[in-house]
């Protein structure tokens, strides 16, 4: 797939997903002022995703009009397990380019899981997306959003009950979708 296919697939699903079901509730503003990017790492090992996270985060402290990144991987790590422990890797990048504090990583994998959860658990889908992707986030402004957000500790369990309100067939339509429209 094409690297503007990738990114219209993402951002379909940030669009339809993440803001429409109001999943974050800070995605929508960066999203309407277009300060989301959407990058793109064809990179086949652990080792070459390292070096585009890095050259990611020098994008973000070098643009600080862009807010936030999502960093897309078409290639490596489509298993979730593999994923989940490469994690790691990307807390040590923050730590070795001292950006830690400065910036956090979340995560999104089609096959994402909670600890504690089935596979099949309809939660596991507030963090399932068309392709493994790690979002970088400035923590300073993340830490502004939260502080001027009523009642964020509630956030997860809104998000349960709307996904389990909306049921596993219909979560997993809108993701396919996502890759089908694109």
């Amino acid at each position: 797939m094409q690297e503007q296919q990738v990114i219209r697939a993402v951002a379909h699903w940030v669009d339809s997903v993440v803001v429409q079901l109001n999943l974050c509730p800070f995605a929508r503003k960066e999203l309407d002022n277009k300060r989301v990017r959407f990058a793109v790492t064809d990179a086949a090992d652990e080792q070459g995703i390292l070096e585009d996270l890095a050259r990611e985060l020098e994008f973000l402290n070098d643009n600080p009009e862009t807010e936030t990144t999502l960093l897309i991987c078409t290639t490596a790590l489509s298993d979730f397990s593999a994923y989940n422990q490469f994690l790691d890797y990307t807390e040590g990048l923050l730590d070795q380019l001292a950006l830690t504090g400065t910036y956090q990583i979340a995560s999104f994998h089609p096959h994402y899981q909670f600890a504690g959860t089935c596979p099949d658990d309809v939660e596991n889908y507030s963090n399932r997306s068309p392709y493994p992707i790690f979002h970088l986030l400035r923590e300073a402004s993340l830490e502004a959003a939260i502080a001027a957000y009523p009642a964020v500790d509630e956030i997860p369990n809104r998000n349960i009950a709307l996904l389990q309100k909306l049921g596993v067939h219909h979560m997993q339509a809108l993701l396919k979708s996502c890759a089908d429209d694109c």
